[in-house]
């Protein structure tokens, strides 16, 4: 079970939860940070933090299902951008609220950073997600 908190004394925020609690018994998945590379190992979107973010996701799609979870089950995440710019941060937060990964909402932080680790590459988003029980767990 998730249960999704925000602090009374805090500014609620728009579209994520302050925290996100997992009940004990709970099995979670804690993902590699999905990149913009596509299945050939290819980059995807050269200069364009937008694409990038829209193939980030997908791949992160994958690493969800390979692991029997999805984006509703996300319980937080760190996005990370190479920019200073907070309008190419939004922008980028726009595609992570359009694929539903917010949609929980979910705990997270979006971070501007000066380099990440494929040559070209402008986002990359670190995930911690529920795995919910199959009908063979029991």
């Amino acid at each position: 079970m998730i249960r999704r908190v925000n602090a009374s004394g805090l500014l609620p925020p728009p579209t994520y939860a302050h925290a996100s609690v997992v009940e004990a018994g709970t099995r979670l998945a804690f993902l590699a940070g999905a990149v913009p590379l596509d299945e050939t190992g290819e980059l995807v979107g050269p200069g364009d933090p937008v694409r990038q973010a829209e193939q980030v996701i997908a791949n992160l799609v994958e690493q969800l299902h390979a692991v029997g979870s999805d984006l509703t089950h996300v319980v937080a995440t760190d996005v990370y951008v190479v920019s200073s710019e907070p309008s190419v941060l939004s922008a980028v937060w726009e595609v992570v609220e359009a694929s539903g990964l917010s949609a929980g909402p979910h705990s997270s932080t979006l971070l501007g950073v000066a380099c990440l680790g494929y040559t070209g590459q402008l986002v990359e988003i670190t995930a911690t997600a529920v795995v919910p029980e199959q009908e063979g767990d029991r």
